[in-house]
C-alpha cells in the first residue's frame, strides 16, 4: 500500500510540477531573447545622434568604434550609395528592404539574428544601422534556468513522496496489523487481537474485528462445553448399567458372559472419557504434527470388532502389510475413523454378511479400504454429506472419515466393493507435497471397469 500511495503522490506532484516548470522555462527563454534584442536596439539607437550631426565616413567609423557592439565587430552602418562601415552580417536585400520600409526589423542569419534600424537622413536618403546578435546571447542563461527548474521539480516530487509516505505509515501500519490478525484467526488462533489505530474507518474495523473474534471464541467455548456436558450425561446410565451387571453376577449371571459384558462396558466408559476430554480441548494443537502406524491401529481395533463379528457370524477378510505403515494423523483420530467405518458395516448390513478390510500403502498415499457384501449404498454422494444418512443413523461417520482424509490432503471415496456391497476408501496422503483436498465418488460402472482391467488386484485406486 505504501508503494501505491508513493506512486500516486509521484504522479500528482509530477503533473503539478510540469504544469509550472514548462511555462516558466519557455517564459525564461523568451525573456532572454527579448533582453538580447533590446540591448541591440539600445546600441543601434546610440548611433542615431551622430548621423544627425555628420555624414563624414571617417567620423562615423570613429563613432561606430566607440560603441561596444561596433568594437566587438557585430555592428555596421549602411549609408546610401556608399560601402558599409563596420562588419556586416545581413544580406544586401534585407538592408534595402529595411531602408525602403523605414521600419526596424530582425532577420535570421547564420549564427544568430541581425537587427536592422533605419534612420531617415532626408526625404530621399535613408541609412540603416545593423547590429548582429549571436545565438549565444539570444539564449543566454536559458539552459541554466531549465536545469534549476528541473531540480526544483524533482525536489518537489521527492518532498511530496516523502510526506505522502510518512502520512501513509499510519494507514499502512494499521492495515498490516489488521491483515496479520485476520491471518492468525484464519489459522485457528482465536487469541489474536489488534490495537485499533490509523484513520477512523480502520479504527472502527479493528474494533469490530476484536469484537467478532471475541464472540467467535465465546461461541466455540460454549459449543465445547455443551458437547462435554452432553457426553458427561452418559455417565449416569453407564453407572446404573454397571450396578445392574453386578447384581446379575450376584444372583444368576454367567461369569464368562458377565466378564465379557463388563469388558465391553469398560471400553464404552473409556470412549466416553475420550469424548469428554476431546470436547473440552480449546483447540486441536495437542494433536497437530502426530503420526501413527496405521497397521498397528487397525489390528488393535479389529481385535475389538472381531469378537462381535464372530458373534454375528461375519467372515472377515483382512489385508494388512506386515511392516509399519506410518500415516500423518494421531492414533486416536484414526481409531475413531476405523470404528466409524466398521460400525457402519455392523449397523447397516444383516448378520452373517462378510466384510473385508485392506490397508494399501501407495507411493504418495496410504489407503484404508472397508468393503462388505451388503446391499450397498444407493446414493454415495448423499451418504458422504454431513448429517445425511439413508440408514437411520446420524450421518456423521463418513463425514468424520472425510475430514480426517482431507486434513492430510487426501480424499474419501464411496463405491462398490469386490464383495458386491459398499466400499469406503479413506486415502491419507503421506507425501509432504501440498495438494488441494477433494472428495471424489466413483460410480459403480467405473469401479466395475477398473476391476475388469485388474481382476486379481484389490480395489485400491490410489489418488495421484
Amino acid at each position: 500500500m505504501r508503494s501505491a500511495l508513493a506512486r500516486v503522490a509521484t504522479a500528482v506532484t509530477a503533473m503539478v510540477a510540469l504544469s509550472f516548470v514548462i511555462p516558466l522555462g519557455l517564459l525564461n527563454g523568451q525573456m532572454a531573447y527579448d533582453r538580447a534584442i533590446t540591448a541591440a536596439e539600445r546600441q543601434a539607437s546610440s548611433l542615431v545622434p551622430v548621423l544627425t550631426v555628420t555624414a563624414d565616413p571617417v567620423e562615423l567609423a570613429a563613432a561606430l568604434g566607440s560603441i561596444p557592439a561596433g568594437a566587438a565587430g557585430v555592428m555596421a552602418l549602411h549609408l546610401p550609395g556608399a560601402a558599409a562601415i563596420g562588419a556586416s552580417h545581413a544580406p544586401g536585400g534585407e538592408v534595402a528592404e529595411a531602408a525602403r520600409l523605414k521600419r526596424t526589423s530582425t532577420s535570421d542569419v547564420a549564427g544568430g539574428k541581425v537587427l536592422l534600424r533605419p534612420v531617415v537622413l532626408d526625404a530621399d536618403r535613408t541609412a540603416v544601422i545593423e547590429v548582429f546578435v549571436p545565438g549565444a546571447e539570444l539564449g543566454q542563461g536559458v539552459r541554466e534556468s531549465w536545469l534549476i527548474l528541473a531540480l526544483v521539480a524533482l525536489a518537489l516530487v521527492g518532498v511530496s513522496v516523502a510526506m505522502a509516505d510518512r502520512l501513509a505509515i499510519r494507514v499502512v501500519r494499521a492495515a498490516d496489523g489488521l491483515a496479520a490478525a485476520v491471518t492468525r484467526v484464519s489459522g485457528g488462533d482465536l487469541k489474536a487481537r489488534i490495537v485499533p489505530g490509523g484513520p477512523r474507518e480502520l479504527r472502527v474495523a479493528g474494533e469490530a474485528f476484536n469484537h467478532m473474534v471475541g464472540e467467535l471464541a465465546r461461541l466455540l467455548a460454549a459449543e465445547r462445553e455443551a458437547g462435554a456436558d452432553l457426553s458427561h450425561r452418559l455417565r449416569t446410565p453407564l453407572t446404573a448399567l454397571r450396578i445392574n451387571l453386578g447384581g446379575l453376577a450376584a444372583h444368576r449371571g454367567d461369569p464368562a458372559r458377565l466378564a465379557q459384558s463388563q469388558e465391553a462396558l469398560g471400553r464404552l466408559e473409556e470412549a466416553v472419557d475420550e469424548i469428554i476430554a476431546a470436547a473440552r480441548k480449546p483447540d486441536r494443537e495437542s494433536s497437530g504434527g502426530q503420526a501413527c502406524d496405521a497397521a498397528a491401529v487397525l489390528r488393535a481395533r479389529l481385535e475389538f470388532w472381531s469378537a462381535l463379528a464372530g458373534d454375528q457370524g461375519r467372515e472377515l477378510r483382512l489385508t494388512i502389510p506386515e511392516t509399519e505403515v506410518p500415516v500423518p494423523v494421531p492414533p486416536g483420530e484414526l481409531s475413531a475413523v476405523v470404528d466409524a467405518l466398521l460400525g457402519n458395516v455392523f449397523r447397516h448390513t444383516p448378520h452373517g454378511t462378510p466384510f473385508q478390510v485392506t490397508v494399501h500403502r501407495g507411493r504418495h498415499a496410504t489407503g484404508l479400504l472397508v468393503g462388505d457384501a451388503g446391499p450397498g449404498i444407493a446414493d454415495p454422494e448423499a451418504a458422504a454429506r454431513r448429517g445425511e444418512s439413508g440408514g437411520g443413523s446420524t450421518g456423521l461417520g463418513l463425514d468424520i472419515a472425510r475430514r480426517l482424509a482431507e486434513s492430510t490432503g487426501g480424499s474419501l471415496r464411496v463405491g462398490t466393493s469386490l464383495l458386491g456391497g459398499a466400499q469406503v476408501e479413506v486415502w491419507l496422503r503421506t507425501d509432504p507435497r501440498p495438494t488441494p483436498p477433494r472428495s471424489r465418488r466413483h460410480t459403480p460402472h467405473r469401479l466395475r471397469r477398473r476391476r475388469q482391467r485388474h481382476p486379481n488386484h484389490p480395489q485400491t485406486n490410489e489418488p495421484p
